[in-house]
């Protein structure tokens, strides 16, 4: 047998075209004993790393390419239908240089060469040549599709221009892919036969080699299926389309004895496939780090001068020789050296901003100490560079975070304003970030309002350079559920089976299909369900899980390199008008090759805070610099403890708020905690914590000496720096080895477990104070050391990083405080923040509510672009969240406002905006959304009608060509030289139309359309008896939506509105119709067949409030669940059937005449079937007697309801 190796090979990173994993492939390549394998994804290096990596780790030799596109005529030729497809192009990277020149070549084909595909040119391909090697390619190659079209001279000239730019480099690829299926063969095998037999004539005539290929695209001949099926989501078309894409389904990973059989009578072909294996050089990806160089001010000194200070010798040793040799020698070195000098500056400088001057004695000791670290593992670049774009970006008026995770227990990071935590006041360690023990780049993420994120993105991109900064690629991939639905689409299993199996996934993170089996053997049982339609659909996705779907952007981490990134890594550009490219590499694999990644992420929470900050500016002139705010302030722990604390960063579910009302905390410590222990796991100890905190518990400690780490817990270990510092405490241990102990701890690394806890045991028994305190105590210190070490097993599996606790419990107390302090304001910003977003929208408005605060529709004499907080203390809607609005009429109106004063008429609104950018589309916008309800004589109707009924000329129209005519007219004024107001005609105003208002329920809709909720009121609001006393109240349709199996088997009564219907005929012919309820949470719609059609389809009208009873069952035929509607009613009778009696509940002290006649009077008014009675009671001793009219019976009317608004003692209750 003839040795081969696969050079033309597909995997999944050829997007929705290759159905096989990098691994399958690896593995089967190794399984097989070829030497050597290559990838050549479709025009992209997508999995280039993954590949490479994998192969290495396999023993096989990884041979880098790319299936590329080449322009048929320029790369930036993009006008005509010839420059849509290039022809494709083997390329191989034959050494270290190949492979840059391959990511040169595709970087450019997508950042400037995309259109339809990422395309070459020749011209490029002659630049990058160094280090390639090339093959044909398929039919689709220029030379494959010259010889189907008869211009084998076309071929030949293509041929002699590969060979005299390539040399022995170029070969000829030949394919047989034998179809069984007749059209495939027609169309690709009997080509090939073609092909192939010209190629071989012209590789003998001009001396060019050829080579056996079988353009894989899948692993197995068995997964060729669900090839085809991936076919089918690619291209949008259904398996059963005629007309859709076809593979032969020849295209597996075949043996070398399948190639050899295929390729029996040209051996020539696959041994050299061997040749260029040979050819292949070993060469790595990965490098040191490639720190882009921090400019450091010449003044400071320069290398030279530090240079002719610091010889290789004396760095030598200072560093000592084997950290000198692994930063990279003297050069590398003496640059450190360099920024070490330079960052020690810049820290002991803020050192004395932030702890005075002169530095106390232990914050110098904890400087020095961290200094020397990042000085020795050669990171004092990486501080340099993120101090400088924090500093940068609060000098841009960016709100920065106080930090986020372990970078805050790094004292150097507080000294020079990366954090805003100091790590020595709460007891934060700098090994839990950077452990001399084990060197692993610095990780700081770092946390900007979302608006300021983009600066300072820019500031960086500026300062190093556009083509040495990128964002990181992300590959959205099949998860179990889309995968069903997928799948079933193509197939076309009806939706509702689709739906049924995708809901038997259990909802879990990083689901797969092994592991819902394991969870629902209800989903293991479809696998040979006796519908084959299904057993195909759960084989299929079961085989395309995991299968890359399409390429992301990486919410928030960012490469900065010393190079141009296309030395290292290839990019392509980012979707939506974004300049700053992204990475072909995902985020796992960029930091081996040795680039810089820096997480920015946007904080939503910041931008609340800046927003309110500048809320506080605008309507009280007060300037609150937030990070320098009284931490012990008493109205803002009133505020956690009363569990107020709705849209407080990490403080705002309900379970947090009722133990913040038990906790009451009155200092920020215990905050901190709060937000460790709520969590699983450490959430059973926030009753001992709350205990002891208040003195029902008693605090204590195993040791008097652990008091010293465990006091501000109340003697619970919370935090994982606790255990570290205890270890160094109990025994002795350095800094590395308590961070080694807290990784072991973590991740449950039996071994080192079993390492870290002899070491503790032989550090304790050599601890002379443990003993004598193990002695004190009367304790063995063998018992001791036991009971330590088995708490700290325990608390492991939920120990939490403190740094993260301070960090989020800093931005907390600093939403609370400005909740506290300034309500109005910081609603106003929150609501800003979130209005596209209903669900939290309705949740503030309701906290407004609660804290007295009203939410006012938009006006035009008070509202400004966003939410704001007027001088009652209400929030005021913003024109800019009107639909139809936009920010720059918003701008317009306002500055209108402020240079004529607040409007008087809309005749005063038209004369004085910028009719340009208010136009009549804005003005429709702010009329139907209620801006203009606060002027004169004005209805919402107005504006959309004409005088009367023969005047199709909107009142909107009259006002703007109104308005139009007296700017104009004011314009000409201004600008005569003896202009006077006597020479001006007088512009009529036009008349405000007479005609009724819209109906209050088409009001509502016309302002929900605009502004996205019901503001003014709710169409349901004139039914919240019916709601609030015959339907269910503690489920909604929200719940049935979300999860409908939780509730199998019940009754449920819901009111709402229909808010869609239609009526339709099926398949078979039968009527059937849908409707669509809402209620105040969401909406779910109802289908009705035979029976059903004919007692509901009359309630299928949109705007009817109804009322419907029914039982959440399994649908017919099928495993799935649907609430069932058994009874509908119009909820305007509700009342009439529902209400039985209606109980006046009277305190015996507000009886007299006037009450009696009152209510006589109300009954009189309001005649009807219920039964009316009263609860008499004495609220002093307790009593009542219950009394009820025999000769009153009442209905229970909107006005009957009315009578009771108001007074506070007197009530009614239904039933």
């Amino acid at each position: 047998m003839v040795p081969f190796s696969h050079l033309h090979v597909h995997s999944q990173y050829s997007i929705l075209d290759g159905a096989a994993s990098v691994a399958d492939l690896v593995t089967k390549a190794k399984k097989d004993g070829m030497r050597a394998l290559a990838l050549t994804d479709h025009g992209t290096m997508f999995g280039i790393k993954e590949f490479h990596l994998k192969c290495k780790n396999a023993g096989l030799k990884p041979i880098l390419g790319c299936e590329t596109y080449v322009a048929r005529r320029s790369l930036t030729d993009k006008t005509n239908k010839e420059d849509r497809y290039g022809d494709h192009l083997i390329l191989l990277a034959k050494n270290k240089q190949g492979y840059r020149n391959l990511v040169k070549l595709i970087s450019v084909a997508y950042i400037n060469g995309f259109y339809y595909k990422p395309r070459i040119d020749k011209n490029l391909l002659e630049k990058h040549r160094e280090g390639l090697i090339v093959s044909s390619a398929c039919l689709g190659g220029e030379i494959s599709t010259a010889i189907m079209n008869n211009h084998v001279e076309d071929a030949e000239n293509a041929i002699l221009w590969y060979k005299n730019l390539f040399g022995s480099d170029f070969y000829l690829e030949l394919m047989r892919h034998p179809s069984e299926m007749p059209e495939q063969r027609e169309n690709v095998y009997d080509k090939q036969v073609l092909v192939n037999e010209t190629l071989l004539k012209l590789a003998k005539k001009h001396d060019i080699k050829v080579i056996a290929t079988n353009d894989v695209h899948f692993t197995n001949a068995e997964d060729a299926d669900a090839h085809d099926l991936l076919i089918c989501l690619n291209t949008g078309k259904d398996i059963d389309d005629p007309s859709r894409m076809r593979y032969t389904k020849q295209e597996w990973f075949k043996t070398q004895k399948e190639m050899n059989e295929l390729f029996a009578d040209v051996p020539e072909a696959l041994s050299n496939t061997a040749e260029i294996v040979d050819k292949i050089e070993n060469y790595e990806l990965d490098s040191d780090p490639i720190m882009p160089y921090f400019p450091i001010p010449e003044e400071f000194g320069t290398e030279e001068d530090f240079k002719k200070e610091y010889p290789e010798a004396k760095l030598i040793e200072e560093l000592g020789e084997k950290d000198f040799i692994r930063m990279g020698g003297y050069e590398k070195v003496i640059r450190v050296k360099r920024e070490a000098a330079y960052l020690r500056h810049l820290t002991f400088k803020g050192a004395e901003e932030r702890y005075g001057s002169p530095v106390p004695e232990n914050v110098v000791k904890r400087l020095d100490f961290e200094l020397n670290t990042i000085k020795q593992m050669g990171f004092p670049g990486y501080f340099l560079i993120v101090q400088d774009f924090i500093n940068a970006a609060r000098e841009m008026g960016v709100l920065v975070g106080p930090g986020r995770g372990s970078a805050a227990g790094a004292a150097v990071s507080y000294s020079t304003g990366i954090t805003n935590i100091d790590p020595i006041k709460y007891d934060l360690l700098f090994e839990r970030f950077l452990n001399p023990d084990r060197i692993s780049m610095p990780d700081v993420d770092i946390d900007f309002d979302d608006d300021g994120r983009e600066k300072v993105l820019d500031y960086v991109t500026k300062k190093y350079g556009h083509d040495k900064v990128a964002h990181i690629c992300t590959f959205g991939t099949m998860a179990t559920k889309l995968a069903i639905r997928d799948v079933s689409r193509v197939l076309k299993l009806p939706l509702p089976e689709a739906d049924r199996l995708a809901k038997l996934v259990p909802d879990a993170p990083k689901m797969t299909f092994p592991k819902a089996f394991k969870e629902n053997p209800d989903l293991k049982k479809e696998k040979n369900s006796d519908n084959p339609l299904i057993a195909k659909t759960i084989k299929f996705a079961e085989t395309l899980e995991g299968s890359v779907r399409q390429t992301g952007v990486h919410a928030c981490g960012v490469l900065i390199s010393r190079d141009p990134l296309t030395d290292h890594i290839p990019l392509m550009p980012t979707k939506d008008g974004e300049t700053l490219p992204t990475t072909q590499y995902d985020g796992r694999f960029v930091e081996d090759i040795g680039l810089l990644k820096m997480d920015f992420l946007g904080l939503k929470t910041l931008s609340i805070i800046k927003e309110t900050l500048d809320n506080i500016k605008f309507s009280k002139g007060i300037e609150i610099d937030i990070d320098n705010i009284p931490w012990d302030d008493e109205k803002t722990f009133e505020l956690f403890s009363h569990g107020e604390t709705t849209a407080i960063f990490q403080f705002e579910s309900d379970g947090m708020k009722k133990h913040l009302r038990d906790l009451k905390p009155n200092r920020f410590e215990d905050l901190v905690a709060m937000n460790a222990l709520y969590r699983p796991g450490p959430m059973e100890y926030i009753p001992s914590y709350i205990a002891r905190k208040h003195g029902r518990q008693k605090v204590e400690y195993d040791l008097p000496m652990m008091e010293t780490y465990l006091s501000e817990t109340y003697g619970i270990t919370v935090f994982q720096e606790q255990v570290m510092l205890l270890s160094r405490l109990l025994a002795n241990f350095s800094g590395g080895d308590s961070d080694t102990l807290r990784k072991a701890m973590g991740k449950k690394i039996t071994s080192l477990m079993e390492e870290m806890k002899e070491k503790f045991e032989k550090g304790c028994m050599a601890n002379y104070k443990f003993l004598d305190e193990c002695k004190l105590v009367g304790k063995k210190p063998e018992s001791v050391i036991e009971k330590i070490w088995k708490d700290w097993e325990a608390f492991a599996s939920y120990a939490f990083n403190k740094s993260h606790s301070v960090c989020y419990a800093y931005i907390a107390y600093q939403t609370g405080y400005l909740k506290a302090h300034y309500p109005g304001e910081f609603m106003a910003a929150n609501m800003s923040r979130n209005l596209n977003n209903i669900t939290d929208i309705t949740k503030l408005m309701t906290e407004c509510r609660r804290m007295g605060m009203n939410v006012l529709g938009p006006d035009v004499n008070e509202s400004f672009i966003k939410f704001t907080s007027n001088k009652n203390g209400d929030i005021r809607f913003g024109m800019a969240a009107i639909k139809g609005v936009g920010s720059n009429a918003a701008k317009d109106v306002i500055e209108a406002r402020n240079s004529s004063g607040k409007f008087e008429t809309v005749y005063d609104f038209v004369e004085n905006v910028n009719l340009q950018t208010v136009n009549k589309k804005n003005m429709e916008a702010l009329a139907m959304a209620g801006a203009f309800d606060s002027l004169k004589g004005l209805k919402r109707s107005s504006f959309f009608a004409g005088e009367n009924e023969n005047d199709s000329t909107t009142f909107i129209e009259k006002l703007i060509r109104y308005g139009n005519k007296i700017q104009t007219e004011n314009q000409s004024m201004q600008q005569s030289l003896f202009g006077d107001a006597g020479s001006s005609s007088v512009v009529k105003k036009p008349a405000i139309p007479e005609v009724d208002e819209w109906p209050q329920l088409v009001l509502l809709e016309k302002e929900k359309n605009l502004i996205g909720i019901y503001l003014t009121a709710h169409p349901l609001d004139d039914y919240k008896i019916e709601i609030e006393n015959f339907c269910a109240r503690d489920v909604a349709l929200k719940d049935l939506k979300n999860d409908i199996d939780k509730y199998k088997g019940r009754d449920f009564t819901f009111g709402g509105m229909v808010v869609a219907a239609r009526e339709a005929t099926s398949k078979n012919g039968n009527p059937f119709s849908t409707l669509t309820l809402s209620d105040y949470t969401d909406t779910y719609e109802f289908f009705f067949f035979g029976q059903d059609y004919v007692n509901f389809h009359k309630f299928c009208k949109t705007g009817l409030f109804i009322l419907v009873k029914g039982t959440v069952k399994q649908r017919f035929n099928s495993e799935s669940y649907e609430f069932k509607a058994t009874q509908i009613e119009l909820l305007s009778e509700a009342r009439k059937n529902y209400v039985q009696s209606v109980t006046i509940n009277i305190p015996l002290g507000k009886i007299n005449e006037s009450v009696v006649e009152e209510i006589e009077k109300l009954a009189q008014n309001n005649k009807g079937k219920a039964l009316l009675k009263f609860n008499v009671y004495d609220p002093e001793s307790n009593m009542f007697i219950n009394l009820f009219s025999r000769s009153k019976r009442i209905f229970l009317s909107n006005e009957f309801v009315r009578f009771f608004e108001g007074k506070e003692d007197i009530g009614y209750r239904i039933n």
